[in-house]
C-alpha cells in the first residue's frame, strides 16, 4: 500500500505532469499558490504550452481570437515559476514501482508524485472513405488551422454530431459563411444531454439561420473524387453534398498511459475525491479522470472547463498537503450565435421540467426537478438564474414547480435544504 502522506516539499522534490491543457495548468498554478518548494515538469505532447480549448469551436476558428490569448500562462510564467517545459514530447509509460515516466524519445523522467492531465481524444467514425482529405475533426489547435484552410476554400460543410461541439461549430461555421448541415444519429440534438424542449430550441435556432439539420441519421459512407470529400452518404441512401465533413460525435479518455502502468481505469482513470488513482503517487486530472460527484452519489467523467480546474486544485491540495478545497455542483456552458447556454448539475434522471421565461424571447431557464429535488438548469440568456440555481442544486433543494416557474419569485428565498 503506497504512503497517501503528503510529499515533504523540497527543492528536489520533482511533481510531474503529463498534460497540456486546462486542467494540467491549474494543478501547476495550485501548487505554486500553496507554496509547494518542487522541481515541477510538464510534459506535453502538443508544440504549445497549456492552452483553453472552448475558443477552438468559436472565437479561435472564426478569426476573433489570437494564438496567444488561447495560452493559460505564458511561456515566461512557467521559468519564472521554476516549471520545465518538455513540448512536443508524448509519455508512452509509467513504472509505478520505480516511480518513473518514459518519453517517446527513450528519455525517463523520475518522479515523487506525477500527474495526469492526458485529456481525450475524439472518437473515430468507423466508416468507409474517413481518410479522405476535408473530412476533419476539431480537438487541438492544429485540428483548428486545418478547418480554417479547408473553409477557405470550401462551400458546404457537414457536422456529424449534434452535440455541444457540433452545434457551436455549426454556428461558428456558419457565421462564416459556409453551407452547413448538422447530422444526428438520435432522434434529437442534444439528445444525451438535456430535454426535448431545449432540443428543439437549438434545433429552431440553427435552422433559422439557414442550418439543415438532419436527425435519427447514420453515416454509412463518405465519397470523393481525386481523393478530397465530395459528398457524405447516409445510410437510407441519402446524399449531402459536402466539401468538408466534420466529426464530432464525442471523445473518448486518454487513459492508456495508465494502464501500462497498471492503474485502475473504468471509462477513464479512477480517482477518489482527491484525483488520487488506484497508486497513491498518482493523481488524474480533467477529461481523463473517472471522479466521484459527491452531489449526485454516483461517480463520472466530467468534460469541462469548472471540472478541469476544480480537479486541478484538488489534486495540488492533496499534494501539498493542504485542506481539500469544496467541490462545487459541476457547470458547463455553450455559445451559439449570439446565445450563451449556461448549465449547472447533470439532468440525467430528471422526471420534470419547470420553464422560467419565455422560449422565444430566447432569455429562459428549464429547471430540471427529480422527485420535486432541483438537480440542474440549462438558462439561455439568463446569468441570474444559472448563478442563483447552482446552490440550490448543490444543496439538493426541494422546490415548488410553480415558485420555480414565477419569474417574481428570488430563487435564493428558495433555499431549504431537502431533509
Amino acid at each position: 500500500m503506497p504512503d497517501l502522506s503528503p510529499v515533504k516539499m523540497t527543492s528536489s522534490t520533482h511533481i510531474v505532469v503529463v498534460g497540456g491543457g486546462q486542467a494540467a495548468a491549474q494543478t501547476i498554478a495550485s501548487l505554486r499558490l500553496h507554496g509547494a518548494d518542487a522541481r515541477i515538469t510538464l510534459v506535453g505532447n502538443e508544440d504549445y504550452p497549456p492552452y483553453q480549448r472552448p475558443p477552438l469551436s468559436k472565437a479561435y476558428l472564426k478569426g476573433e481570437m489570437a494564438l496567444e490569448r488561447l495560452q493559460l500562462k505564458s511561456a515566461a510564467w512557467y521559468g519564472d515559476n521554476d516549471v520545465t517545459l518538455r513540448l512536443g514530447t508524448t509519455a508512452v509509460a509509467v513504472d509505478c514501482q520505480r516511480r518513473l515516466v518514459r518519453l517517446d524519445d527513450n528519455d525517463t523522467l523520475a518522479y515523487d508524485k506525477l500527474v495526469l492531465a492526458t485529456g481525450s481524444t475524439p472518437r473515430r467514425l468507423p466508416v468507409a472513405g474517413v481518410t479522405l482529405g476535408g473530412v476533419l475533426y476539431l480537438r487541438d489547435i492544429d485540428h483548428v488551422k486545418a478547418l480554417r484552410e479547408a473553409a477557405a476554400a470550401g462551400r458546404s460543410v457537414a457536422v456529424v454530431g449534434g452535440g455541444y461541439i457540433g452545434l457551436e461549430a455549426a454556428a461558428s461555421l456558419r457565421q462564416m459563411g459556409l453551407e452547413v448541415t448538422v447530422i444526428e444519429m438520435a432522434e434529437r440534438v442534444l439528445e444525451r444531454v438535456t430535454s426535448p424542449m431545449i432540443s428543439e430550441f437549438f434545433e429552431a435556432l440553427h435552422k433559422e439561420h439557414g442550418v439543415r439539420v438532419v436527425t435519427d441519421a447514420r453515416v454509412a459512407r463518405f465519397e470523393g473524387d481525386a481523393n478530397r470529400l465530395t459528398r457524405v452518404v447516409l445510410d437510407d441512401g441519402a446524399k449531402i453534398d459536402a466539401d468538408i465533413a466534420l466529426i464530432g460525435i464525442g471523445i473518448e479518455p486518454n487513459d492508456a498511459l495508465a494502464r501500462t502502468g497498471g492503474i485502475e481505469c473504468d471509462n477513464g482513470i479512477v480517482v477518489d475525491r482527491d484525483a488520487r488513482t488506484s497508486d497513491g503517487d498518482v493523481y488524474a486530472v480533467g477529461d481523463c479522470a473517472h471522479r466521484p460527484l459527491v452531489h449526485y452519489g454516483r461517480s463520472a467523467r466530467l468534460e469541462s472547463v469548472h471540472n478541469a480546474i476544480e480537479q486541478g486544485k484538488l489534486a495540488a491540495a492533496s499534494i501539498a498537503g493542504k485542506p481539500r478545497p469544496k467541490e462545487d455542483c459541476p457547470w458547463f456552458w455553450s455559445e451559439q450565435y449570439d446565445l450563451r447556454l449556461q448549465i449547472a448539475g447533470l439532468s440525467e434522471g430528471y422526471d420534470e421540467v419547470v420553464v422560467r421565461g419565455d422560449p422565444a424571447t430566447k432569455r429562459f431557464a428549464a429547471f430540471y426537478l427529480k422527485n420535486g429535488v432541483l438537480i440542474a438548469v440549462d438558462a439561455v440568456n439568463s446569468p441570474k438564474e444559472f448563478m442563483s440555481a447552482k446552490p440550490l442544486i448543490a444543496a439538493a433543494t426541494r422546490c415548488d414547480a410553480a415558485q420555480l416557474a414565477d419569474p417574481l419569485v428570488a430563487l435564493k428565498t428558495l433555499a431549504v435544504k431537502n431533509d
